[in-house]
């Protein structure tokens, strides 16, 4: 045999026995070498009882360049819809479910006992925690006070900020306040395991700057920490304004381009801050693999006539002016480079309940969202990556502070079962109408004709409300709502 011959043969023999050796390597052997799929960084940034008209993208006078920015490379909602208050919009953020069920329709007040979320929630901070996340609250919870229902409790390793709400910060300030015997509010801060503990007081001096010495640099050393350690994060950032006491920082008092007071100071701090935010973001290297959210968890007005400014853009309604539009339809905006469309600007209805399954299914953690309760928050991630045409909502119930239904909207047409008389609605009691009153928001978005007045032909538009109403109805038969400060511990299993 040539020798020739002889080498090809040997060459021959050696890819066989190759080609066997690694056909016998165990599987994960042959795919080490694929990229696994990292998980998205969150930031949720939530301002307080700021309107849909504030910023520029939604027709705003003052300058909100970062803001803008933020829309323009994202989703921008001009149909996003919150609950009541504080407490019931941050519930649902949480939850994905009407505030109804879980006994947080309204804010808590001084004196009135436990309240806030029953330990049992399962909150989107508790989902991301299982999925891996490192989490972080830095602002305003307003979800409980008690030891066991603080942000370290449900789901957020660590945490710093108020319990409840920003107008604490002005008790002290009235003489009598050491005579009511409450303690001074002060800011707490806690860790997952640990009790929570309080830092400092929550005055009126540290009112003006808290956004800018405290929760934004807590936020941007939260990101770069977790960004160098290559671990992904959910950061939930409870930002100060609009909320009562409205106090401009120093920095930006008196001093916005659009010379418009107070309001005006406090839409262009709130602009810097975000743009703060985003910076740390990219400066981190993590922005393409980042979910920005930007939203308002209420109306502006109401408590705050006296900063000036339209803030609740063309719709009738403010904060307590409810259940009109106005007092329900906020700014919101969502980014993710790469993965959510930019330059989208929609009408499609989205809701403050929906953020809960539409992260889960954006970070492909949907196994996760519990099965043994109602939740009413709707899946939109397919809608967020330019999958669908829309969100999947038809329906958005609203409910007053006493737990009672309002209004359903359903499409374009708006039923309302019960509204606040104007003006100085917060002095006055809910009316029920003698027949229900339906608007076209779609001609008619500050609902000034009621057609049950003017043609009673849409009636049928009250079969639709009936179906929503018998199934939550049957819902709450199933599963009886939480009561105010219940230590709820969970349905009968099936």
């Amino acid at each position: 045999m040539k020798s020739q011959e002889t080498e090809v043969i040997l060459k021959r023999i050696l890819v066989g026995v190759l080609s066997i050796s690694i056909l016998a390597l165990p599987a994960f052997a042959q795919t080490t070498s694929e990229p696994k799929t990292k998980k998205p960084n969150i930031v949720y940034f939530l301002v307080d009882n700021t309107g849909w008209g504030s910023f520029g993208v939604y027709g705003g006078t003052v300058a909100t360049p970062n803001i803008d920015k933020l829309a323009s490379q994202g989703i921008r909602f001009n149909n996003y819809n919150v609950e009541a208050q504080c407490t019931p919009s941050r519930s649902a953020i949480m939850t994905g479910r009407h505030p109804v069920r879980s006994g947080t329709t309204s804010v808590p007040w001084p004196g009135q006992g436990k309240a806030g979320m029953a330990p049992w929630e399962y909150t989107i901070a508790k989902l991301l925690s299982d999925s891996g996340y490192a989490t972080a609250l830095y602002g305003k919870w307003h979800l409980g006070d008690t030891q066991g229902r603080l942000p370290n409790d449900q789901g957020f390793d660590e945490w710093w900020g108020i319990q409840n709400t920003w107008f604490e910060a002005g008790y002290t300030q009235w003489p009598l306040f050491k005579e009511s015997g409450l303690p001074v509010p002060m800011i707490w801060e806690g860790k997952k395991g640990q009790q929570s503990k309080p830092v400092m007081p929550l005055d009126l001096k540290i009112r003006p700057i808290i956004d800018e010495k405290y929760i934004i640099p807590k936020t941007v050393e939260y990101i770069k920490k977790n960004a160098a350690a290559d671990k992904p994060f959910f950061v939930y950032v409870g930002y100060s304004e609009m909320h009562e006491p409205p106090m401009p920082n120093p920095n930006f008092s008196l001093k916005s381009k659009a010379r418009g007071g107070v309001f005006a100071d406090l839409i262009a701090e709130m602009d810097y801050r975000v743009g703060q935010v985003m910076d740390a973001v990219k400066e981190a290297g993590v922005e393409d693999n980042t979910i920005f959210i930007f939203s308002s968890d209420n109306a502006g007005g109401g408590a705050s006539p006296q900063i000036g400014g339209a803030t609740n853009g063309p719709f009738r309604g403010d904060f307590f002016n409810t259940p009109f539009e106005g007092s329900m339809r906020v700014p919101a905006m969502i980014r993710w480079p790469g993965k959510v469309p930019s330059g989208v600007v929609t009408e499609e209805m989205f809701a403050a309940v929906d953020w809960m399954p539409t992260i889960a299914g954006m970070v492909g953690s949907s196994n996760l969202v519990p099965k043994d309760r109602p939740i009413d928050g709707i899946d939109a991630s397919n809608f967020m990556f330019g999958k669908s045409k829309t969100t999947g909502r038809e329906y958005y119930p609203f409910f007053g502070i006493d737990g009672q239904l309002m209004s359903i909207k359903w499409k374009i047409y708006k039923t309302i079962y019960r509204y606040a008389q104007s003006p100085v609605s917060i002095q006055q009691p809910f009316v029920t109408a003698q027949i229900p009153m339906i608007y076209d928001l779609s001609s008619d978005p500050h609902e000034d004709n009621n057609l049950m007045y003017t043609d009673l032909t849409l009636g049928w538009v009250y079969a639709q409300n009936f179906k929503w109403i018998d199934g939550y109805e049957r819902s709450v038969k199933e599963y009886p709502n939480i009561k105010v400060g219940e230590d709820f511990k969970g349905y009968p299993k099936k």
